[in-house]
């Protein structure tokens, strides 16, 4: 029996060992991801963000796309997470239960919809899709050096175009960041040294009392 029809002959009801284990992962990710959007404390939304993310990198291992496995948990769980949280305790953020912070039960019931209405129409068109296809995945597919041949020589061109944009995004970002600052300072400047002038004239004694 060839290859190709040994491949033909597989069935989706008898799953290897790494099908279940990437189904297992797939799972703990949405439920995850369900428990980020749910908890009512921002901190355990970053610690559930923590292991969704994870538990994606895991499925980027199994599919055999290790560097994006890495860049996963490196940028994302490593950098975006830690900022997340760091944020939190240099702002001083209500990090315990936030029961204010709820929605309106009519925006919840929208939400609720348009999510499962979204979900159901993913889930519809990669099933449909891919209901009888099966991909075999070479080992060398995902490695750094495929990855990066691919990136810097097939899509060099939108790759530069996108650094472009996330540049100019970033310079964007500083320059009203800046502007509101100097406006806050500006106005709190005015203040302030009206309330010393105020202040050193009502402690300095007056000069024809010496």
């Amino acid at each position: 029996m060839s290859a190709a029809a040994a491949v033909t002959d597989r069935s989706y009801l008898d799953p290897t060992g790494l099908e279940l284990l990437f189904l297992l992962l797939g799972v703990v990710a949405l439920g995850a991801a369900v428990l980020v959007v749910t908890t009512r404390q921002l901190v355990h939304a970053a610690l559930w963000l923590v292991l969704a993310l994870g538990a994606l990198a895991g499925c980027f291992l199994l599919l055999s796309a290790e560097f994006v496995a890495w860049v996963q948990v490196l940028v994302y769980v490593g950098a975006v997470v830690v900022l997340l949280l760091f944020g939190l305790m240099l702002t001083r953020a209500p990090i315990g239960r936030s029961d204010d912070l709820d929605a309106p039960p009519a925006q919840r019931a929208v939400a609720a919809v348009v999510a499962l209405a979204v979900a159901g129409v993913l889930v519809t068109v990669v099933v449909g899709a891919w209901r009888t296809a099966w991909v075999e995945l070479p080992g060398e597919v995902g490695t750094a050096e495929a990855t990066g041949a691919a990136v810097f020589r097939a899509w060099v061109l939108p790759f530069e175009v996108l650094s472009v944009l996330l540049l100019a995004a970033l310079i964007g970002a500083i320059v009203l960041s800046r502007r509101e600052i100097g406006d806050e300072a500006g106005g709190g400047t005015g203040g302030g040294t009206g309330d010393g002038a105020a202040a050193s004239g009502g402690t300095r004694p007056p000069d024809g009392g010496r």
